[in-house]
């Protein structure tokens, strides 16, 4: 099975956020053992940041590397257990490999729908050999960013 690197790479829908952790010096990191939990935002939803933001990342190193481990835990959270988390339409602060924890509830018609600070996670569960990538359709930015 591929690890989160390569599981991002071969879906083609990964290339700024695929060009961001290699530029962030990220890569040898998510290849590591893990288990990770990635919310991987979707080139779509990169181009929804304000013009230039994406460019300007890539050219701030510090912010680039904040940015992106905000996108990751360093444990492995299926959908099905975030929604478990969430019981009753509470929220719950998950700290990521940034530092900083990011809000996990549940939404929609029965609780299915799991949503990361703003974003809704539209594609659950894409497993790899390190751990787990849930697709967002926003990036989510860390405080202070």
């Amino acid at each position: 099975m591929p690890d989160i690197v390569e599981t991002a790479v071969s879906a083609g829908s990964f290339r700024t956020l695929v060009t961001a952790v290699q530029a962030a010096g990220l890569v040898e990191t998510l290849k590591g053992p893990g288990p990770f939990t990635v919310f991987a935002p979707t080139d779509e939803a990169f181009a929804k940041l304000p013009p230039g933001t994406v460019e300007a990342l890539l050219k701030d190193g510090p912010k680039l590397k904040a940015v992106l481990t905000y996108h990751v835990l360093a444990k492995r959270v299926t959908a099905a257990e975030a929604l478990a988390m969430t019981e009753k339409g509470q929220e719950v602060h998950v700290p990521t490999v940034q530092g900083a924890p990011v809000r996990i509830r549940s939404e929609g018609m029965l609780r299915k729908h799991v949503k990361v600070n703003a974003a809704t996670v539209v594609t659950p569960d894409v497993m790899a050999s390190n751990g787990i990538i849930h697709v967002i359709d926003q990036v989510i930015l860390p405080p202070g960013a």
